[in-house]
């Protein structure tokens, strides 16, 4: 019998091409092939860092798809429970270079994909149910109407069966009918979670307070233990409940790419909390990481190994 694994997660792996050189993306004549995707990038540095991770989705049988599936495999990932869909077609998405340190140009072709078509009825209970942790994102459960009762149910799940959740809203907004629908729709996914990580912006846009404080009260109130609000360069603030305060940024010397940072930043939450640090200590932790990943082109280049991150002191 396998052992149980500490995190799993769903969600839809795209295909990333990012420019090999900055300017427009209709400007650019030549692409590096990477692996991309919220949820991966997250079970991409869990497994790096030495737990056992697992990603459930469907991808098309084709050669994305199978580009994606080995890619992961070959980062330690539990796959068993990703299909490769006869016919389906897998999502991509081009990424733009820039010089500035600001947020790259992006373009998704994603729609009618393999992974927008899961639902409920693809969770495997007992696979999910024998993991430690899981951990959403508010991209997936944006994805398709079905997409998102396959999250809202697992965390359900999850939360019931005494397991710990945690969700980063993760905004994107022309994957919602409306601004109303999105804040209504994650902030319903929010009040399953145990740990919220949100970036400010973020917060202030489904919350609608200012203060970094009233946002994470927001949350503690539906019913999580702990919130993190993202605060870029400033850094982080938690709140437990019962300790709060903010943990400094990593100055970095050079922004690269700011895509991807937030998913380290949650691979460092994640990883010092089910390590037993404090909130505290897993805040730095998630500060360092998510520093690495802004000075690399792709998503999950600058994720560390267990070695870096011990060599850290973190």
């Amino acid at each position: 019998m396998t052992q149980p694994l500490d995190v799993v997660t769903f969600g839809e792996a795209m295909m990333l091409l990012v420019a090999g050189q900055a300017g427009p993306l209709e400007a650019a004549d030549s692409f590096y092939k990477r692996t991309a995707g919220a949820e991966t990038n997250v079970a991409i540095g869990l497994a790096r860092l030495g737990l056992k991770v697992g990603w459930a989705s469907r991808l098309g049988q084709d050669s994305m798809g199978r580009f994606l599936l080995d890619s992961i495999q070959r980062e330690g990932v539990d796959c068993s429970r990703v299909s490769l869909l006869a016919g389906g077609r897998t999502g991509m998405m081009f990424k733009g270079q820039v010089s500035d340190g600001s947020d790259p140009p992006i373009e998704y072709h994603r729609a009618g994909s393999a992974a927008s078509q899961m639902g409920p009825a693809d969770v495997d209970l007992a696979w999910l149910l024998a993991a430690r942790h899981l951990h959403a994102t508010g991209v997936f459960a944006a994805v398709s109407d079905t997409t998102y009762q396959l999250n809202l149910d697992t965390m359900k799940r999850m939360r019931q069966a005494g397991r710990t959740v945690s969700f980063d809203p993760n905004l994107r907004p022309t994957l919602w009918a409306s601004r109303d629908a999105m804040r209504q729709g994650i902030n319903a996914l929010a009040a399953q979670a145990h740990w919220v990580l949100p970036g400010i912006e973020e917060g202030r846009l489904l919350t609608g307070y200012r203060q970094v404080s009233d946002i994470a009260r927001f949350y503690l109130d539906q019913g999580a233990s702990l919130v993190v609000v993202k605060l870029g360069p400033e850094g982080a603030y938690f709140d437990d409940g019962q300790q709060h305060g903010v943990v400094p940024a990593c100055p970095v010397a050079q922004v690269v790419d700011t895509v991807g940072a937030g998913d380290g930043f949650a691979v460092g939450v994640i990883s010092g909390l089910l390590a037993g640090l404090s909130p505290e200590r897993a805040v730095a932790r998630a500060a360092w990481i998510g520093a690495r990943a802004v000075q690399v082109l792709g998503d999950t280049e600058g994720l560390p190994s267990l070695a870096q991150l011990q060599a850290a002191g973190y």
